[in-house]
């Protein structure tokens, strides 16, 4: 006898979106500008830009006695009404930290999907994969938190640098 389990989660680092919120998913061949970024700007900030992007994955898996077998997609979206600039402060500059943001996202998701490659699941799967899920989650915040403060929020242009050299060369390790 077969149990399947379906489940899909759509959740996203630091924010709570609605499934069919619009969204971006990030590809090698498709750089943000300015026009993907649609949300309103905190004026009472002095922050020039935000970028909201998040992990999400969809699961199915097969449990057949004690073997589980898992098919599971995950990809890293970038919400355009939830992310926003200002104008006055916005720039080429600005545009590429926030592109690295987006590219830090979707090194996590490659580092989910390769912690999913690496787990033998039970038949706890959900409660499993939840775990991963959290756990590169809390990872991705850590990352993102370690970004801004390295790169003083786009300020430090030498850093800024040295961060998209290092991103890239991740994400060509964890090439999907």
């Amino acid at each position: 006898m077969k149990k399947v389990i379906c489940l899909i989660l759509f959740l996203a680092v630091s924010f709570s979106f609605i499934a069919d919120e619009p969204s971006i998913t990030w590809k090698n061949t498709h750089r943000l500008s300015w026009k993907d970024f649609r949300g309103t700007p905190d004026n009472s900030s002095d922050i020039a830009a935000i970028t909201a992007s998040g992990i999400s994955y969809e699961l199915a898996a097969t449990i057949a006695g004690s073997k589980v077998d898992v098919d599971c997609k995950v990809a890293a979206f970038f919400y355009p009404e939830k992310s926003w600039y200002k104008k006055e402060l916005a720039d080429s500059v600005v545009l590429a930290h926030e592109q690295l943001h987006f590219d830090i996202t979707e090194l996590h998701a490659r580092k989910f999907r390769k912690a999913i490659e690496r787990t033998t699941f039970t038949e706890n799967v959900k409660q499993e994969m939840k775990r991963l899920y959290d756990n590169i989650n809390k990872e991705l915040d850590a990352y993102q938190n370690r970004y801004d403060t390295a790169t003083d929020y786009s300020r430090d242009i030498e850093k800024q640098t040295e961060w998209g050299i290092k991103v890239a060369k991740d994400l060509k390790k964890y090439n999907y």
